[in-house]
């Protein structure tokens, strides 16, 4: 009977609740943050129907952030790397671009076809690698990766830049690639080259590297793909990675992140239904993700609710 009651408030307060738009910018299409942001949005709406999330294909991170800065975008999907550096630079005075909600982890791989002879990030060298996008944190990140391990990603490799994050895995399975760079278990690259004829190989740096490639960028950190994260994959994988983050425009409205934030922890089963990755998107995760005074006030006071900080 109680349940019964609290199953009826809820359902009275989200019919009372006004009817709400935001925009969430994401990046080009075929890679990560399209497919999360398709699953947040479905997950949100559900969780609480009169939320709307409406997604705008943008070019990344970087782009991302000045469209927030500019006021065009409620919120957007930041890369660890573009986060932290725009975070860490960011003037003491003003509003500014925050973080609102985690997204997850993005553990950094490469990856070639099964039948390839490239084994390790030495054995790139001299090769054509897909490193992602321009404006891409990941990026960014792949190169942090080639340089921790010795190699200069503008010598040593041939880098191809992607106009789309989609157009990589064609690129590797015709030959004009050797091997392509992406990240996060739900990254739909990684799910296309592991479904191709004769499947992948997935790799990260080699173990005595990660310590000069963390100590590049202090947003990297060990990461661990787990076996059978992606088809034919029988053992785990040790890597780099950061976390990604849903990031609000200076000065959004504290109500709105409260909504926002409740809704995504009911939504949180549905989001790690549809996404991959997306049981990491608990809110809970951000005080040992980021530093508490890069978030938004309103999730601070929060996740004070549910007494993830003092």
């Amino acid at each position: 009977m109680l349940c019964a009651l609290a199953m009826l408030s809820t359902a009275q307060a989200q019919s009372t609740a006004a009817a709400l738009q935001v925009v969430l910018g994401t990046a080009t299409p075929g890679g990560g943050f399209p497919a999360y942001g398709e699953a947040l949005a479905a997950a949100i709406h559900e969780a609480d129907p009169t939320l709307t999330i409406t997604l705008r294909t943008t070019k990344g991170s970087t782009e991302n952030l000045v469209l927030l800065k500019e006021g065009k975008l409620d919120l957007a999907l930041v890369q660890g790397e573009y986060a932290y550096d725009a975070l860490a630079e960011q003037a003491a005075d003003g509003p500014k671009p925050t973080i609102v909600a985690p997204v997850d982890t993005t553990p950094g791989l490469f990856v070639v076809p099964a039948s390839s002879p490239i084994r390790s990030v030495s054995d790139l060298r001299g090769r054509s690698v897909a490193l992602g996008t321009r404006a891409s944190g990941l990026t960014v990140m792949g190169r942090t990766v080639l340089k921790g391990s010795g190699i200069d990603p503008d010598r040593d490799i041939a880098p191809i830049l992607l106009d789309r994050a989609g157009d990589g895995p064609p690129l590797v399975l015709e030959g004009k690639a050797a091997a392509l760079w992406g990240g996060s278990v739900g990254w739909p690259g990684f799910k296309t080259m592991a479904d191709a004829p004769g499947g992948a190989r997935f790799f990260g740096p080699a173990s005595e590297a990660v310590a000069a490639i963390l100590s590049l960028r202090p947003s990297l950190r060990r990461l661990t793909v787990p076996a059978g994260a992606f088809k034919g994959q029988d053992a785990a994988i040790e890597t780099v990675g950061s976390w990604s983050f849903v990031m609000g425009k200076p000065g959004l409205d504290a109500a709105i992140v409260a909504r926002l934030l409740r809704a995504l922890d009911r939504g949180r089963a549905t989001l790690a239904r549809l996404y991959a990755q997306g049981g990491e998107s608990d809110p809970r995760n951000l005080p040992s993700a980021t530093r508490v005074e890069w978030l938004h006030p309103a999730t601070v006071d929060y996740l004070r609710e549910v007494g993830s900080i003092p």
